[in-house]
């Protein structure tokens, strides 16, 4: 039998993951669109199954990056922060259509993703208010998935120097914004 992408999360997960609430919070996800979802509406892993596939991305990446700087030694941290740093992502992308002309020139209904978000907390806020509902992130792991999106955060766009600040104090929040920048430009994941 062929293994999936979400296989691979699955044994990734349950493999380095064990604390307590992780199975209530997988349950969840399965639940949810999580292992459906695209990674965005327009850019990288914009189609189904795009965020699981950026999260296992994240994840590899993430092994190779703390291996060459070794950040921590904690795996159940590394898998924590890099699968679930997305979570944010479930339950907001709809599809809709538009009109586009095809090949031949006719008018097709063409399906695109739109976001509808009934959350909008803020990207690695929600991921970090979502994954404590179900189990306790330490510090570094809430410093790592609140600043995972680097410079494309909107309140480092206004100047907050917060940033800067994670990123010294918890060199893990860079690591980890690395990786994400890697799964989505280079690997185009």
């Amino acid at each position: 039998m062929e293994s999936t992408i979400k296989d691979k999360f699955l044994e990734i997960y349950t493999g380095n993951i064990k604390r307590e609430g992780s199975d209530q919070l997988l349950e969840n996800l399965q639940k949810q669109d999580f292992f459906t979802a695209p990674a965005s509406s327009k850019f990288h892993g914009n189609h189904e199954g795009g965020l699981v596939e950026h999260s296992v991305k994240v994840y590899e990446n993430l092994l190779k990056l703390n291996e060459k700087f070794n950040v921590t030694e904690d795996k159940e941290t590394l898998t924590i922060v890099s699968l679930l740093h997305d979570l944010c992502k479930m339950n907001i992308y709809k599809i809709d259509y538009r009109n586009v002309k095809n090949e031949n020139g006719q008018w097709v209904k063409q399906p695109y993703y739109t976001i509808k978000d009934s959350f909008p907390y803020g990207h690695g806020e929600k991921s970090v208010f979502i994954i404590n509902q179900y189990m306790k992130l330490n510090i570094e792991e809430v410093m790592a998935i609140r600043w995972h999106m680097g410079g494309f955060d909107t309140s480092v766009k206004g100047g907050d120097r917060s940033q800067s600040l994670a990123y010294e104090k918890y060199p893990l929040a860079a690591l980890l914004h690395c990786a994400d920048l890697i799964a989505t430009f280079y690997d185009k994941i």
